[in-house]
């Protein structure tokens, strides 16, 4: 499928010619699902935790007589039926992540890249050097109408770009090799450059 290439301005730049088989797919919400849901998963922190009968601070003596008081037979107040007490089977640090294999990886970049061109989200640019200046950048935006976008360069960020796109709210830059399904479907545009477009291409085939 054939784009055209823009310039930051709002010119055009020649055109680009897109992979059928990475930007070209019916995008399938089950596969962009199982990715998002493994990409959640591996970043929560899972640092949640609870005290056990075996840890919470109070006496260990047995609160009364074993017979005779007519009510239940308890040994000490850390007991989970006791406020104050211990949880029982209540969240541990542990890892929430979970295995997805790698064919399914790269096929939800594949539809989520398939999903972004199908919408007519997908803009290609030319990224001149510019002077490096975070008001000329976003000034720029503004014009081309970009509210929430997401530029993926090549395999390695321009750093001037970087530098004056770091304090533009609403714009993100990633290199090719951070390019992932959640920050892709999060945005409302996705903007790639020729270096980015080459080296996702690189990436999946």
């Amino acid at each position: 499928m054939k784009l055209d290439v823009i310039t930051l301005d709002g010119g055009k730049a020649g055109s680009v010619d897109l992979g059928e088989d990475i930007f070209g797919l019916e995008p399938r919400a089950d596969i962009l699902h199982r990715v998002v849901r493994w990409q959640r998963n591996k970043a929560q922190a899972g640092t949640h935790k609870v005290k056990t009968r075996s840890e919470t601070s109070y006496s260990t003596k047995k609160i009364y007589r074993q017979k005779g008081t007519g009510g239940a037979r308890h040994g000490d107040r850390n007991a989970p039926i006791f406020r104050k007490g211990g949880i029982y089977k209540g969240p541990t640090p542990r890892s929430h992540a979970h295995e997805l294999p790698k064919k399914v990886r790269a096929l939800g970049l594949k539809h989520a890249l398939s999903a972004k061109a199908r919408a007519g989200e997908l803009v290609v640019i030319d990224m001149a050097a510019g002077d490096g200046k975070t008001k000329t950048l976003a000034k720029q935006i503004k014009d081309l109408g970009w509210k929430r976008a997401l530029i993926i360069d090549g395999a390695a960020v321009n750093a001037e770009f970087a530098r004056a796109a770091a304090n533009i709210e609403g714009l993100d830059v990633l290199p090719s090799m951070g390019a992932n399904v959640y920050d892709i479907l999060k945005r409302d545009t996705l903007v790639l450059t020729k270096a980015g477009v080459e080296a996702l291409e690189a990436r999946l085939k």
